[in-house]
């Protein structure tokens, strides 16, 4: 199956896939094909719209929503998040109502919380939580709003309640890929790491070309280091680097991660290109904030800190 997105008003093609499948599978995976083609044409269709909307003189809603989608989707970093979250106002702004604005306020703040962009981190999870109870309040239905909830349960010590509030989510839209990264997330954040693999690969599989496959690509590599496959861990955190260069976590992880294969140089030059990215991170601060406080996980997480000395990164 060939499929083309062509721009109707100018006839410019702008974007193709190639799905090759045996015909005897046919029926077995028409529900992929139909999941990675709307994962895949979200983003692509995201990027076109904001495109169109910067050259509008009086850009309304729908035009500054898409903006900050497309600033969100070019990488977490402190300010791609800034640009996108003055967008989301703006949107607000216009239409109080806006549940799209919401749950996109909320992607802010969480990613603001959990990677130590801001030292008020309970805050920003608190506050990603209320919009996100505001938009499900008005739109209960809402599949991606439930999946972010569920993202700021992992990220508050109640991820089997994180887990529970994606699988609703799926149950609502089994295209959300990014669902079932999260849910191996979550098993991650509960001393799970062994069950994490699966999930990770399903929401790869359903959404290949993902905008945020460096994630669930850091994710695995996370999974393989604190199972002690640290030459997978490796791997994992490389092809996330590979997908996403300006996401400082992966670099301090592969850094770690490195520094404990012995590749000492490597290490301290990815450890700095983190640094780069996100010069006030320190091991402190990174110790101070767990993610979970799951023993196991926890006891795991030591090796994390020891890479990070061998490899340079400030103790803080």
């Amino acid at each position: 199956m060939n499929v083309q997105l062509v721009d109707a008003e100018s006839g410019n093609h702008l974007w193709a896939e190639r799905f090759d499948k045996p015909i005897a599978e046919l029926f077995d995976v028409q529900d992929e094909i139909v999941s990675r083609l709307a994962n895949t044409l979200d983003a692509q269709l995201v990027e076109i719209e904001a495109r169109r909307a910067e050259h509008s003189v009086r850009p309304d809603a729908m035009d500054l929503y898409f903006q900050g989608i497309a600033h969100l989707n070019k990488g977490v970093t402190l300010e791609h998040l800034t640009q996108a979250r003055g967008f989301f106002e703006r949107v607000l702004a216009l239409d109080p109502g806006s549940i799209e604005a919401l749950v996109g306020t909320a992607i802010v703040d969480y990613s603001m919380g959990v990677n130590f962009f801001t030292d008020e981190r309970a805050a920003s999870l608190a506050a990603a939580e209320t919009a996100l109870n505001k938009a499900l309040s008005m739109a209960p239905q809402h599949a991606q709003a439930h999946m972010y909830l569920g993202v700021v349960d992992i990220f508050t010590f109640r991820a089997a309640q994180g887990i529970a509030e994606c699988e609703r989510a799926l149950a609502l839209d089994r295209n959300l890929a990014n669902a079932h990264g999260w849910i191996g997330r979550g098993k991650f954040h509960l001393g799970r790491a062994e069950e994490t693999e699966a999930h990770i690969h399903e929401a790869l599989r359903l959404s290949p070309r993902d905008t945020f496959a460096y994630r669930w690509m850091m994710v695995m590599g996370l999974a393989k280091f604190w199972l002690g496959a640290d030459a997978e861990a490796v791997a994992w955190l490389r092809r996330s680097i590979e997908a996403n260069r300006n996401f400082p976590f992966t670099h301090f992880f592969l850094a770690a991660a490195l520094a404990l294969v012995g590749q000492l140089d490597e290490a301290r030059a990815v450890a700095q290109a983190g640094l780069t990215l996100q010069p006030n991170f320190t091991i402190r601060r990174f110790r101070a904030n767990p993610y979970s406080d799951n023993p196991g996980y926890l006891a795991k997480r030591e090796r994390v800190y020891g890479g990070m000395r061998l490899a340079g990164v400030p103790e803080g």
